[in-house]
């Protein structure tokens, strides 16, 4: 069954006019009102189109929310064949929230690492929503130098509110695990690239998209923290999370601007919970592209072009 965010309630009103006519032909058998929910159903693509096209911060964290949208295990099913997962950190366990291992991306051996928020409720508990504890970094840092010991290119897909916060994470180490996985993610000498699926959440994002070449999804956003608690921050009321969306620029287009992020894959039209399949295939060729820029570069020239290109951040405008 869709789902539907609050500013989608127009289109909802006419999708739903058209499912009730559909419902009334295939009863009737009749074909006379073909042309009544062909005329809804383009009014309401267009309807879809004209929101899309103008979303608001606020809007786009909704979109990047939105629960039908595709998670990184979708991802990981469509790009990426004979997919050998590892597990542990080799310190204290493993954590399911970070999966990781080494398959092919059309054809081309490779290390992915992805954020997994799970789809219902058993899958979201196991994956503890997205937020990793200290050994799932620690589980990154291990695939990403067993992935640089054999040349492979390391492929991060980035879906998280943020690392987890809780007591435990901070007593196995939470800020030295992710300052640790940023550094590798800097210093390795294969070409890496992360494209942001859904939210990427301040260091528990960065920890493994610190690559050559960042992506984003077009309704995606990537945040130092989430609106919500940048406005109890800055407000002290989580109710100004709109205000606090909008000034802190977490949009694909702001940061594409920024030169946070190399590039923008396209969506389609009502984001990428509505097709699925074709938001996936449309990241496979954006990554496909940046892999293949990246192909034939040195091991010096990979890292320099990496630090190079996170320290002209903020220096453009």
């Amino acid at each position: 069954m869709r789902s539907y965010l609050d500013f989608e309630k127009p289109v909802a009103e006419l999708e739903a006019k058209a499912d009730e006519l559909r419902a009334v032909a295939e009863s009737s058998g009749s074909a006379a009102l073909t042309k009544e929910i062909e005329a809804l159903d383009a009014k309401a693509m267009a309807q879809l189109r004209e929101l899309y096209a103008a979303l608001t911060p606020w809007q786009k964290t909704m979109v990047a929310r939105h629960p039908m949208r595709p998670h990184f295990r979708d991802y990981l099913e469509a790009l990426v064949e004979d997919f050998t997962p590892l597990a542990g950190d080799r310190k204290f366990g493993d954590d399911q929230a970070i999966v990781g291992g080494f398959g092919r991306f059309r054809g081309q051996p490779v290390c992915v690492i992805g954020q997994e928020k799970g789809s219902d409720t058993e899958t979201r508990l196991r994956h503890n929503f997205g937020m990793a504890m200290p050994e799932g970094y620690r589980k990154a840092v291990r695939l990403m130098e067993l992935a640089d010991r054999f040349d492979v290119p390391v492929l991060s897909f980035v879906d998280t509110a943020g690392a987890y916060p809780g007591i435990a994470a901070e007593e196995r180490g939470q800020a030295e695990a992710i300052a640790r996985s940023t550094d590798c993610c800097l210093s390795l000498g294969v070409p890496n690239c992360a494209l942001v699926i859904g939210e990427g959440g301040s260091g528990g994002a960065v920890a493994i998209a610190s690559c050559n070449t960042v992506l984003m999804m077009e309704h995606a956003i990537y945040t130092v923290a989430s609106p919500e608690a940048s406005a109890s921050i800055l407000w002290r009321d989580s109710a100004r999370a709109q205000d606090a969306a909008t000034n802190m620029k977490i949009t694909a287009q702001d940061l594409l601007k920024f030169g946070v992020i190399d590039g923008i894959v396209p969506e389609p039209p009502g984001g990428a919970h509505r097709d699925p399949a074709a938001a996936v295939a449309a990241a496979g060729d954006s990554v496909a592209a940046a892999l293949a820029e990246l192909a034939g570069l040195g091991r010096d020239e990979l890292r320099n072009r990496r630090a190079e290109k996170f320290l002209a951040i903020g220096r453009k405008l």
